[in-house]
């Protein structure tokens, strides 16, 4: 698969994962979750950054 469509497809995942930790972090009284959510996107965005400076 093509690392520029792996990127995309990455960014749209953090993008999202961005979006739901805002929604969890003032919707959900357990920060527990918005730790998993926030870490899950971190994650997420880190493979993003390897796949740009590996393959270029």
């Amino acid at each position: 698969m093509n690392p520029d469509k792996i990127r995309n497809i990455l960014n749209i995942l953090f993008m999202i994962g961005a979006l739901a930790s805002i929604i969890i972090y003032f919707a959900v009284d357990d920060k527990k979750v918005f730790l998993y959510v926030c870490g899950a996107t971190i994650f997420v965005k880190i493979m993003e950054f390897f796949i740009r400076f590996t393959h270029r």
